[in-house]
């Protein structure tokens, strides 16, 4: 049996507020995702944010094939129990040479356990979708990208940004509004594989986000109103019912890069098949 650790980056406080609004945790998100390629892998959550909170069945690292490290509304420079728990815990999982991977939050922390430097990104949020994503051109056989174009769009919802990788780090994606994208992260006896935007998103969480920060987007100025954010989020979720809509796609500007589940995923589905399933075959 396989089984997979997913470290929940929310407090219990946001993640009551998400789920008073219909809005999945960003731990269900992932085991949606993961699920729907790998119905055979158990999925565990540890609240790392949460005091008290330990790893769920007295289990430990060594009942697990590998740690997901999820999003989170958190900073990672933050020094309150919340973040610095779940770095440390991430430092634990590496030490126990288990493969990591992370998305956003993910990435972040796995960034600040080995040296590096998060830090506020001055162009503000990036949100909905990250664009023209782009894989270093010396990196573009790595396995993690085997499942994508050398350029993409993916989902993402971010304000802080990798300011400065940790070194050893290796660094496999950018675009224009945060240099680091996707990195391999050496750390401990392990290694994290992360990404800024979020793989595990489907277009119906993009439409839980706008829900979510209606007001913000609307004061930040990513739409007129919340008219327009309404009629905008109708469209996402005509085309999550339906994603062959080719006219709904190309308003928003998306392709099969976002639409399509098994090359949105790739990056989990990749480091499911080359860092997991080989380890636990051993």
């Amino acid at each position: 049996m396989t089984r997979l650790l997913l470290l929940e980056g929310n407090t219990a406080e946001k993640r009551a507020r998400a789920r008073a609004l219909g809005v999945r945790s960003s731990s269900e998100i992932y085991a949606e995702a993961i699920s729907a390629h790998f119905p055979d892998i158990v999925l565990d959550v540890l609240n790392g944010a949460d005091p008290g909170e330990v790893i769920p069945g007295n289990r430990t690292w060594t009942d697990y094939a590998g740690l997901v490290i999820t999003g989170s509304s958190l900073h990672a420079y933050d020094q309150e129990f919340a973040v610095t728990n779940q770095i440390a815990l991430v430092a634990e999982a590496a030490g126990h040479a288990l493969p990591i991977f992370g998305s956003c939050w993910g990435l972040q922390i796995a960034a600040m356990a080995a040296g590096g430097q998060v830090a506020y990104n001055p162009k503000g949020r990036e949100v909905g979708f990250a664009r023209k994503i782009t894989v270093a051109a010396t990196h573009r056989n790595h396995p993690m990208f085997m499942g994508k174009p050398p350029v993409f769009d993916a989902p993402c919802i971010h304000y802080d940004e990798v300011v400065r990788l940790p070194d050893g780090a290796t660094l496999l994606a950018s675009n224009a509004h945060s240099a680091v994208q996707a990195a391999i992260i050496p750390l401990g006896r392990s290694e994290v594989w992360a990404v800024q935007y979020h793989p595990e998103f489907d277009l119906q969480q993009l439409v839980q986000i706008y829900t979510l920060y209606a007001d913000d987007m609307v004061a930040q100025g990513f739409f007129a109103d919340q008219a327009e954010l309404r009629a905008y989020c109708d469209k996402i979720a005509a085309l999550a019912a339906d994603p062959d809509r080719m006219g709904l796609a190309w308003q928003l500007g998306i392709d099969a890069d976002v639409t399509d589940d098994r090359v949105r995923r790739a990056e989990i589905i990749a480091w499911i098949e080359a860092c997991v399933l080989p380890a636990r075959s051993d």
